[in-house]
């Protein structure tokens, strides 16, 4: 049973979730109603510590540890729109994070799989995507810029990290007809890349400017550079 106050601020949360919807997302470059409502369904303040939790729906990332974040709802919905999603595919994600990105994809895909390089950080994110009852999403430590050969390959990659260019072991794992979104560029600004891949090769375009954290990894930066 949920007390007064309970419902209260849950009411509040519903409150925010839909004001981020409609001034961040709807009323910007975001047209995929299947985007809109994921962003309306997913729980953004679950994934988010709890000294942050106040400002969840806010239209800014925010900390979540290990000096990595979570993005801003609408670069979460911009590449998330850029992956033109459908619903039946496999997808591949480089960088769980807080696993916000990665539960908006376990609503739009048919399969997740997701990788991190830090073990506290994919630790939280598998207990609060547990908490959604999600069960087509699969995770584990490890190097991102490798991918996951084992279930290649993808229909769609997403990298939620900054690199200096779209690795090709990425690209080797994405099936023809595939799209991979990716922010590349230095190490404190970058542009988002989408490459859909082709019988012949790739095609290329430009997106948003952004800023990421860095993609550390044998195919990305080193840590500490």
């Amino acid at each position: 049973m949920i007390s007064l106050n309970g419902a209260k601020m849950e009411d509040a949360i519903t409150r925010s979730r839909r004001e981020m919807v409609e001034t961040q997302i709807r009323k910007r470059k975001i047209t995929d109603a299947r985007v809109i409502d994921a962003m309306m369904e997913t729980p953004r303040h679950i994934f988010v510590p709890e000294e942050f939790r106040h400002k969840a729906y806010k239209d800014c990332p925010l900390p979540i540890g290990e000096n990595q974040t979570i993005s801003q709802p609408y670069m979460v919905a911009v590449m998330t729109q850029l992956l033109e999603l459908k619903g039946t595919e496999k997808a591949l994600e480089i960088g769980t994070g807080s696993g916000y990105q990665t539960a908006i994809l376990g609503l739009l895909a048919e399969q997740v799989y997701s990788l991190e390089r830090i073990p506290a950080l994919l630790s939280k994110a598998r207990s609060a995507i547990e908490s959604l009852n999600y069960h087509n999403i699969a995770m584990k430590v490890s190097d991102g810029t490798l991918g996951w050969k084992d279930f290649a390959p993808y229909d769609v990659i997403l990298v939620t990290a900054g690199g200096p260019s779209v690795p090709d072991s990425l690209i080797d794992q994405l099936k023809t007809g595939g799209r991979l979104v990716m922010p590349t560029g230095d190490r404190k600004t970058q542009v988002l890349k989408k490459i859909v891949k082709t019988p012949s090769g790739k095609r290329e375009t430009t997106h948003e400017a952004c800023t990421f954290v860095n993609l550390i990894g044998k195919h990305g930066w080193e840590d500490g550079e």
